[in-house]
């Protein structure tokens, strides 16, 4: 790890420190010495788009902040890496706070909530430039009592590797490094592409996946176990749903030991032309997904994946407005 990739994952990792001792009085301090002044910022709907400091702060931080004010971050897998020129750090895991004022629309609940989050950061004279966050929107609305489809798979807040060694703050090995790279690549761009020719039984999961890996997905979808709980709770109704989907090869794709993670804005791109996926009959529409991932390497296979989606986006594409729901106390259950 270059001298500037480590001051970079550092900054991140000190940033993520300060959230906890910060309120909504002190994050202009925060995000003064850690943001370039002319950041972008992309998150999940219905935050979306934010330009510099003040757009950040008043857009993001404050109301997060007011509704959370005991909130600290608690990441669990933290690297960096270079793609095209340019430094990323990479993060994911929870922000965890007591949910004291509504938040988005969403009624507080005074109780400890989790808020899963995935975060790329790129760099720019060792500050961040540009920030692209998942926030699990619609997972805190179920924490709030607020259920809007039919998850297949158990919904938890994801946890920890396995391992505990998600944080890399020192060198870690270039091989090891390279072998996670090629595993993510060749399962992305050969093995799930190949669902259109081969079918699902012949993506050879195997040549990429341990057995009994784990699969963290977000609210809505749920997690699974092993390859036979991803294909029956997850890949299979989703590739019916759309099965023409695909990943785009300029997507920004990060790698570090073991880790490795990748987004896009939007990452995948799909007509969704088949019934029952969330309980929703087909629409025939396009859409874009906005998604990030996360993976652990172990051995010559991956292990672990923690998957982020901006549902609430993906939903609205497919003609369900959760805001309006959430508004209107209309739940499918």
């Amino acid at each position: 790890m270059s001298r500037t990739r480590r001051q970079c994952t550092q900054r991140v990792h000190d940033f993520a420190e300060s959230v906890h001792s910060t309120g909504t009085d002190g994050i202009a301090d925060v995000l003064e010495e850690h943001y370039h002044p002319d950041a972008n910022w992309q998150g999940p709907a219905p935050f979306d788009e934010l330009n510099g400091r003040a757009e950040i702060r008043e857009g993001y931080w404050e109301p997060l902040l007011d509704s959370f004010p005991d909130l600290e971050q608690n990441d669990y897998i933290l690297f960096g890496g270079e793609f095209r020129d340019n430094t990323w750090v990479c993060a994911a895991g929870n922000f965890v706070g007591t949910f004291e004022n509504d938040w988005l629309d969403i009624p507080a609940t005074g109780h400890a909530t989790w808020l899963r989050h995935g975060t790329f950061h790129r760099f720019e004279d060792g500050k961040i430039a540009e920030t692209r966050l998942f926030v699990d929107v619609l997972d805190v609305m179920r924490q709030a009592g607020f259920r809007f489809v039919p998850a297949l798979a158990p919904e938890v807040v994801a946890p920890a590797p396995a391992t505990a060694d998600g944080i890399l703050l020192d060198d870690a090995d270039a091989g090891e490094t390279e072998q996670t790279q090629e595993l993510v690549e060749g399962m992305i761009f050969e093995g799930l592409e190949s669902y259109e020719d081969e079918g699902l039984e012949g993506m050879g999961m195997e040549e990429y996946w341990h057995e009994d890996f784990m699969w963290y997905g977000p609210a809505g979808i749920g997690s699974t176990r092993g390859i036979d709980g991803f294909q029956a709770y997850h890949q299979q109704p989703f590739l019916e749903a759309f099965p023409d989907r695909g990943a785009d090869s300029d997507d920004i794709r990060v790698a570090e030991g073991t880790y490795a993670a990748w987004t896009g804005w939007p990452s995948l791109k799909a007509t969704h032309l088949g019934d029952g996926w969330l309980g929703l009959p087909a629409t025939g529409e396009s859409v874009e997904m906005r998604v990030m991932d996360f993976w652990r390497r172990e051995g010559d296979l991956l292990a672990e994946n923690w998957v982020f989606i901006d549902m609430i986006d993906l939903l609205e594409q497919l003609g369900v407005d959760v805001f309006e729901r959430l508004r209107n106390d209309q739940q499918y259950f």
